[in-house]
């Protein structure tokens, strides 16, 4: 077995040394494949009855197999060897991780957060044997960080479970060597108040005034991203990497069709999401929670069993009905997002300033530098809360009602997507004051800084357009 510094990331353990055990690790890797199959797949196996035997499409190495394809028709070290690819190209491709980032990795336990860590690891492992290879030294290698978020405030499950699951964590990190990497633990209730039981009286809040089951979800996930863009900042990090995959970015997008947030939804899906001061990367994109599920099983990496509050939401509906299709026909899910890529998306999900395409194969660099501004038009008003753009009918809507005088209230009202106005944000006006009071800073100081900025920005259009007198025109 392969250090993770050749052999295109074939490093199975925790660590990047090679070891004279490894053969019997490889053994048991290869017992585990017996016990996978991929659904809907036909036998292949070059023999019959007990004890078939099964060849590997790509190497050709044939694997004794109790099911009829171990993982997809290929071995285990191939069917690794395939998704390090598919991460590795997706991380070059779209310049994801230049040798100067500090890169912040998601972690909340489960196969795709885990297989993240993991591959980013293991190209960290990578550059720092290339630069340990160079004479010159000259690029730097990437730093590694892991935030965990810790939702105990809100939890159902008891204090001591996330204790044990929060040891795991840090048992876990300490695992991934060399290169030290800092571990970040941020209850969500900090997001509220610097004060734990003032945080956690403000969240419980404004939990509470969300009545709409899928609105609280939504509104709890994008809390979870602005504590993370909160560590990120604080912490010096200049890329947030999530482990979203196709399954997960799949449910997303017929969740978001059916919740009215088809404007944004191309945002929502590409590789790149730099709308956020901390540009956000999704590396997995190209891989199904089937394959990284998979692949844990097959390296035994450890994973964290959390307890989840049980869900009547249009999420978890959505969920429901991909798992069916994807038992119906495993590539549903793959179709379901190419289809949502041929949608136009914005300027955010682009990197094209702080030379980042000088990072890229230079057959790449056009994707980066050559970028028509008029293909990435895009409204400059972001919702505070979900921070997707308005389409055209809002942005007007919200202009007409900045006309008239509001109070701060109504102006933050006015600034929500249809989607957050209509699932998150009470009706009354009593409880929109009152959920306004306990937003986090972070929240409503956007409508702050976008209006002041977009009211700059129309005064500095004001002062370059021509005024065309009609009384002047002399017919020539």
């Amino acid at each position: 077995m392969a250090s993770c510094g050749g052999g295109g990331g074939e490093c199975h353990q925790s660590h990047c040394q090679r070891s004279e055990e490894d053969g019997g690790a490889e053994e048991e890797t290869r017992e585990r494949v017996a016990s996978l199959s991929f659904a809907g797949d036909s036998p292949t196996s070059s023999a019959t009855g007990d004890g078939a035997l099964e060849r590997c499409t790509k190497c050709g190495e044939t694997v004794a197999a109790a099911a009829p394809r171990a993982v997809n028709g290929l071995c285990a070290a191939c069917f690794r060897a395939y998704l390090f690819g598919k991460f590795k190209l997706a991380v070059t491709t779209n310049a994801m991780i230049s040798p100067t980032d500090n890169v912040l990795v998601a972690f909340s336990g489960g196969p795709a957060s885990r297989i993240a860590l993991q591959f980013v690891h293991e190209m960290q492992c990578i550059s720092l044997k290339n630069w340990d290879a160079s004479k010159s030294q000259a690029l730097p290698v990437f730093g590694v960080g892991v935030a965990f978020i810790d939702e105990s405030a809100i939890s159902i499950g008891p204090l001591h479970e996330m204790n044990k699951v929060i040891a795991q964590i840090r048992s876990i990190v300490s695992t991934l060597s060399p290169a030290h990497k800092e571990l970040h633990i941020a209850p969500i209730e900090n997001i509220c108040s610097t004060s734990s039981n003032d945080g956690r009286i403000r969240l419980n809040e404004l939990l509470d005034s969300v009545t709409d089951a899928t609105g609280k979800e939504d509104f709890m996930k994008y809390l979870r991203m602005l504590t993370l863009q909160k560590i990120a900042l604080d912490n010096g990090y200049s890329k947030l990497l999530l482990g979203s995959c196709t399954s997960t970015i799949a449910c997303h997008v017929i969740s978001a069709t059916v919740k009215g947030q088809g404007y944004s939804l191309p945002g929502d899906v590409q590789y790149v999401d730099a709308r956020w001061e901390v540009p956000v990367v999704l590396p997995l994109r190209d891989c199904t929670a089937e394959e990284l599920n998979k692949l844990c099983h097959l390296d035994g990496l450890e994973l964290l069993q959390l307890i989840k509050r049980p869900s009547n939401s249009i999420n978890s509906l959505v969920s429901s009905f991909v798992a069916r299709l994807r038992d119906e026909n495993p590539s549903r899910e793959r179709t379901i997002v190419r289809t949502a890529e041929k949608l136009r998306p914005f300027c955010f999900n682009k990197f094209v300033e702080n030379t980042y395409h000088e990072f890229v194969p230079s057959r790449l660099r056009c994707k980066f530098q050559n970028i028509n501004n008029s293909e990435t038009a895009l409204s400059e008003v972001l919702c505070p809360l979900c921070g997707s753009p308005l389409s055209e009918p809002e942005v007007q809507s919200l202009r007409n009602i900045q006309e008239k005088t509001q109070t701060p209230v109504e102006n933050f009202a006015a600034h929500c997507c249809q989607s957050c106005s209509f699932q998150i944000l009470p009706k009354g006006a009593e409880s929109l004051q009152q959920f306004y009071t306990v937003l986090p800073q972070s929240v409503t100081v956007r409508v702050t800084d976008g209006t002041s900025d977009h009211s700059q920005l129309g005064e500095l259009i004001d002062d370059y357009l021509l005024v065309v007198d009609d009384d002047d025109d002399d017919g020539t």
